[in-house]
Order: structure tokens, then C-alpha cells, then sequence
């Protein structure tokens, strides 16, 4: 068996995100068993094709020219981030609580962001974007 760090992990989770966080390579570093909080969802959503999809539709509307990561701290299965963004002249700071299995693949994903005003804005974004996915498949 594998084991690879939070560190190394990491560097994937990256290079998938610059890359534009297509579906199908998130879905190559993320469990079957997958778990992602939303900021806007008071239910955990379970399983990799729903982490998936909430990933990639935030990955098109968070993932703007303004994106940053600015902070990092990393454990030894967890990675904590600290991002800001801007969308629609609305200032988002936000954090990614990401925890990995030993084989390096995503197994938990939490997202807080703030203010309320960028909280109501990822929401309306995210839905239309998710909208957008659903209609496409």
C-alpha cells in the first residue's frame, strides 16, 4: 500500500485546481466515499459524484482571475487554506479544511467563507453554475 503525505496530496490538489478543476481529474483524487460541507448546504453531501460536481462548479465561479490561495497550514492528513477571491465587486475571504487518506485521495472537504454578503454570493453562483452542470449531462 501507498502512503503518501498531506504535503505531496496537496501539490496535486494544485495542479488540478490551476488546471481548472475538470471533473475527471477530481474524481481521480477523490474516495468513492467522499464527504463535502458546503458553506451554503446544512447537509453533509455524500460520495464522490456530488463532491465532484460541488468542486468543479465552485472551481468556475470561485476560480477567477482574482483567486488566491494566501495561507497554508498542513498536517499530517489535513491541509487547511486560506483563499480570497472577489466576485461581482464582492471582496470573499474563505478557508478549505481538505483531509486525505493515506493513498493521498480526498476523503473530507469543508468550505467557510465570509463575509455574509460573499456567502450570499457564492450561493446564488454556485447554484446557477451547478444548474448549468445538471442541464449539460
Amino acid at each position: 500500500m501507498t502512503s503518501m503525505t498531506a504535503h505531496d496530496a496537496l501539490k496535486r490538489w494544485h495542479q488540478i485546481a490551476e488546471n481548472g478543476s475538470k471533473a475527471s481529474e477530481l474524481a481521480s483524487i477523490m474516495r468513492e466515499d467522499a464527504v463535502f460541507h458546503s458553506p451554503v448546504v446544512h447537509t453533509p453531501q455524500e460520495g464522490r459524484p456530488i463532491v465532484v460536481a460541488y468542486l468543479s462548479a465552485a472551481g468556475q465561479t470561485l476560480g477567477n482571475a482574482n483567486f488566491r490561495y494566501i495561507r497554508e497550514v498542513v498536517g499530517d492528513d489535513t491541509a487547511v487554506l486560506e483563499f480570497e477571491t472577489e466576485m461581482d465587486g464582492i471582496k470573499v475571504n474563505g478557508i478549505d479544511m481538505i483531509t486525505f487518506d493515506e493513498e493521498g485521495k480526498i476523503k473530507d472537504f469543508k468550505v467557510m467563507i465570509r463575509p455574509l454578503k460573499a456567502v450570499n454570493k457564492v450561493w446564488e453562483m454556485m447554484g446557477a453554475q451547478l444548474e448549468a452542470q445538471e442541464a449539460a449531462s
